[in-house]
C-alpha cells in the first residue's frame, strides 16, 4: 500500500466535490458544525468553487492517495496578514472514514506545506470544531460557548 497525495486536476473535481460534500454531511451535527456549515463550510454549489480554487493563482487543491485510488483531499489558499506577510488558511482537509488513520491526511499537509513554503507562506492555518475540552470548559465557565477553535502551525525553513 502507498499512500501519497498530489495536486488534483480537473479530472478529480467531481469526486473531490463529492468528498467535499460528505465532509459537510459528517461535521454538520457535531457540536458547532451547524453554525460551521452556515458560515465557513463550502457552499454550493461545491464544485464550481473548487473548479475556480483549482485554477486561482492564490488557492490549491490536492487529492490524498492510497496506491493510485484518490480517497482524500485538501484546500488551503494564501491568507494575507496585516503585517503583510501570507499564511495558508487550509478550508479542507478530509479523508474517507475507511481510508483514515493510515497516513493520507498527513499526505495532504505535507503537500499543502510544501506549497506553502514554495510561495514564502509563514504558516499554516485551519480551523477545527472544538475537541480541546480544557480550553473549551474554561471558555465555558464565562458562559462563552464553543463555535470553532483555529488550529495553527508555523512552517519551519
Amino acid at each position: 500500500m502507498i499512500v501519497g497525495a498530489r495536486p488534483a486536476t480537473l479530472d478529480d473535481l467531481e469526486l473531490v466535490a463529492q468528498m467535499a460534500a460528505a465532509a459537510i454531511d459528517e461535521l454538520r451535527p457535531l457540536r458547532g458544525g451547524e453554525v460551521w456549515a452556515n458560515t465557513d463550510a463550502r457552499t454550493p454549489p461545491i464544485l464550481d468553487g473548487l473548479r475556480r480554487e483549482l485554477e486561482a493563482d492564490d488557492a490549491a487543491v490536492f487529492v490524498g492517495l492510497i496506491d493510485d485510488a484518490p480517497i482524500g483531499y485538501a484546500a488551503a489558499h494564501d491568507h494575507r496578514l496585516h503585517n503583510d506577510d501570507a499564511m495558508a488558511r487550509i478550508t479542507d482537509l478530509y479523508v474517507l472514514p475507511p481510508a483514515r488513520k493510515v497516513g493520507v491526511g498527513e499526505a495532504l499537509i505535507l503537500e499543502i506545506e510544501r506549497w506553502a513554503s514554495g510561495r514564502g507562506l509563514v504558516a499554516l492555518d485551519s480551523l477545527a470544531l472544538p475537541g480541546d475540552r480544557d480550553t473549551k470548559n474554561f471558555f465555558e465557565t464565562f458562559g462563552l460557548v464553543a463555535r470553532a477553535l483555529s488550529v495553527h502551525r508555523r512552517i519551519e525553513s
